[in-house]
């Protein structure tokens, strides 16, 4: 199983990107998928979830302006970012619970956002 990230790239403040993540291989069942973010020198954060049904979670300072979706038939997960701010600069990554033949956590390698005028 493999999870593929795309759709980073430079955006000024205000702006917006929508990034992608398309998972591939043998799959079952994809439950909980996800995007974390790390901005140099600090840990790893959650920004959004979203579970198979749909329903969401953000991180406060994402709330309002990102939006987390999924089609399943794709074994994708998107996040659009709009009003895009200088802090949201970061390595972006997606994450996902995948039934193979066990279910097992997968990451993606990384997309780098860098918002900056």
């Amino acid at each position: 199983v493999q999870l593929q990230a795309s759709g980073g790239g430079l955006v000024q403040p205000g702006g917006s990107l929508r990034l992608a993540c398309a998972a591939s291989g043998s799959i079952r069942t994809i439950y909980d998928m996800g995007w974390y973010r790390q901005a140099p020198e600090k840990e790893r954060e959650l920004v959004a979830a979203i579970t198979r049904a749909g329903t969401t979670n953000y991180r406060d300072s994402a709330k309002g302006r990102f939006t987390i979706s999924r089609d399943n038939a794709k074994n994708t997960v998107y996040l659009q970012m709009n009003s895009l701010k200088p802090e949201d600069t970061a390595v972006y990554y997606c994450n996902a619970k995948i039934m193979s033949w066990v279910v097992s956590e997968y990451w993606g390698q990384g997309t780098l956002v860098t918002v900056s005028s």
